[in-house]
Parts: C-alpha cells; structure tokens; sequence
C-alpha cells in the first residue's frame, strides 16, 4: 500500500489521484506520522460499500432465524401478496 504524507497530497494531488486511478491501490494519508485517511478509487469504495450492504443483510437474517422471525413459504407468501400481485 501507498503511503503519502497529508502534505504531500495537497501539493500533488493530480499525480496522486492519477497514480491511485492507475494502479487502484489504496493510499494511506498521514497526518503528524499517523494515520488520518485512505484514498480510494470510486468503483473499489462503491463496491466495498455494496459488500457491506450484502453482509449487513446476511447478519440480520441470521439473527432473525436466531431469534425465530421465520416463516414458512406459504406464509410468507401470505403477507406478501399485496406485492406479489
């Protein structure tokens, strides 16, 4: 992974955008010698970000076959159908 000082960044900002668009590394921004930032490219976060939404879903599935919020398909099928239809 790249690193760049914070100052860095805001003196080339074009070349490290062109580079981070090239490459698709992520770049760690630092700010007083820690860390203060990633730069991403647009489609990597957009796609981490719709890996999140996906396992968010999964999570709230299985707490709800945990906590018995289940129905049968028939069921299901039932409280649906003013959509289904």
């Amino acid at each position: 992974m790249k690193i760049e000082l914070v100052t860095t960044l805001k003196r080339q900002a074009t070349k490290i955008l062109a580079e981070l668009h090239d490459s698709k590394e992520p770049v760690l921004i630092t700010e007083h010698g820690r860390p203060s930032a990633y730069l991403v490219d647009v489609q990597d976060y957009e796609m981490m970000q719709n890996r999140m939404e996906i396992l968010d879903g999964l999570a709230k599935g299985e707490m709800a076959i945990l906590e018995n919020r289940i129905y049968t398909q028939e069921e299901a099928k039932e409280k649906m159908s003013k959509w289904l239809k």
